[in-house]
């Protein structure tokens, strides 16, 4: 998440002696949305209006951005967004930098929160080790199967951290003789994949586990009860439980190949919910993250989802946020 840095502002504009009470106290203790709310309210400006006055400023937004700011569904980020607030402050004759300060201070304590992300070094290295581990596994490329389908199921428990994860797996056999799967578990900073548990559910067995503790990766051979024959499909179900790892903040699915369909979907407890949640993707790791869309939070299941129809070699991911 990109930090805003508030720039020094000389002559800063006071607030004027008229400033409503509620609005004074929400620019001096945030959150941002919350004076920002209360700024739209005192001048009586409806957001159709406040988006007209930016389009004369030269910035570009729409009401529905207008209104998920105001509510805390969303935050200002980009470089475009940026400039809108510090126009919304002159629009709506509040002191410099005052938005901006409460939007510096809201990614200082996020930042100062979230669990500590994978480094790039760190993928690079997990990497490293999971093509030795299969070697080790003595397996193929590509293990002989097109995924023809892929739904996985994680599970986020009441401390944050990773439940689990359960796996229906449809694939099809496109050499002679195929009879195993290899199941990948790549777990969240500080896991223990010595402790995770492999749970063979459906048209499979447990064979063979191999990992590496200070990546965090397990490799768990999957054993089929008979040899597939080239086109011959295959439909089985397995899981993992880690519950090893402290704080969790996304699940990415990394993909050599093209493929099949591909669905995630990630369940939180009642008892610890995210306040936000995208998906995204990535062309490698060391690429940046594209095609952020928030995702809503379905409210029985405590759920969000992402399918993708035939997915493409790359990174799918699902991130949240805690506070």
């Amino acid at each position: 998440m990109r930090n805003v840095t508030p720039h020094a502002t000389p002559h800063a504009t006071p607030l004027a002696d008229d400033t409503p009470a509620d609005l004074a106290t929400a620019l001096r203790t945030g959150p941002f949305h919350v004076a920002l709310r209360a700024a739209i309210a005192a001048r009586r400006l409806p957001l159709q209006r406040v988006r007209h006055h930016l389009a004369r400023a030269g910035v570009h937004v729409g009401v529905t951005s207008l209104s998920y700011w105001q509510q805390g569904a969303r935050r200002p980020q980009r470089a475009e967004s940026l400039r809108a607030v510090r126009a919304l402050e002159e629009i709506l004759r509040l002191p410099d930098e005052s938005l901006i300060r409460l939007l510096a201070q809201a990614e200082q304590r996020i930042n100062a929160e979230r669990p500590a992300a994978r480094s790039y070094r760190s993928l690079v290295e997990a990497s490293d080790v999971l093509q030795k581990l299969l070697a080790d596994l003595e397996s193929p490329l590509d293990g002989g199967l097109h995924t023809v389908g892929h739904h996985e199921r994680i599970r986020i428990g009441a401390h944050r951290e990773l439940l689990g994860r359960d796996s229906q797996h449809v694939v099809r056999a496109h050499t002679d003789g195929i009879d195993r799967y290899l199941a990948i578990h790549h777990g969240d900073p500080g896991c223990a994949p010595e402790r995770m548990e492999v749970r063979a559910l459906e048209n499979c067995r447990t064979g063979r586990v191999r990992w590496h503790h200070d990546t965090g990766v397990l490799v768990a051979e999957l054993l089929f009860d008979a040899r597939l024959r080239a086109g011959d499909t295959h439909l089985f179900c397995y899981g993992f439980e880690d519950g090893t790892a402290g704080t969790s903040a996304e699940y990415v699915r990394g993909f050599s190949f093209a493929g099949g369909q591909y669905a995630l979907q990630v369940r939180f407890t009642e008892d610890a919910l995210p306040v936000r949640c995208h998906r995204f993707t990535q062309r490698s790791a060391a690429a940046p993250r594209l095609g952020l869309q928030e995702l809503t939070l379905s409210g029985s299941h405590r759920s969000v989802h992402l399918v993708e129809p035939q997915v493409r070699a790359g990174i799918i991911g699902i991130g949240w946020d805690w506070e």
